[in-house]
């Protein structure tokens, strides 16, 4: 069945409640701040970034206590805090030779901390 033909089993008008569609269209945010929220999300889908983000919500930690906590080598952890830190997801500060990460700011441990409630609801 082709998506016309889905279209006018379930709706014979194009728009049933107009006020609502108004509504709702006037509040989305434009489209290339909804591209870049995807790509927020993006990051989340990987297990090896979620392992990285809990830890820095824990701590501040060094890639090579990371690579070790994860089992992983350092230059596995040194890329993946690349990409979060590109996303502002991490920053970093150096202390003599050592670099540290923590979380960017508050909003990405609530953004985590309600994953997180939102996973464990039963």
């Amino acid at each position: 069945m082709s998506k016309d033909q889905e279209k006018k089993i379930y709706c014979d008008t194009p728009v049933i409640h107009h006020e609502i569609v108004e509504k709702v269209k006037n509040l989305m945010p434009d489209e290339d701040n909804l591209f870049d929220l995807a790509e927020l999300f993006k990051l989340f889908g990987d297990t090896t970034r979620i392992r990285i983000l809990w830890a820095l919500s824990e701590a501040e930690m060094c890639v090579c206590d990371i690579a070790f906590l994860l089992n992983m080598t350092p230059s596995a952890i040194s890329h993946q805090l690349r990409l979060l830190k590109q996303a502002r997801l991490v920053k970093n500060r150096k202390e003599g030779k050592v670099v540290y990460y923590s979380l960017d700011d508050d909003h990405i441990k609530l953004i985590f901390d309600q994953g997180m409630i939102h996973i464990n609801e039963r």
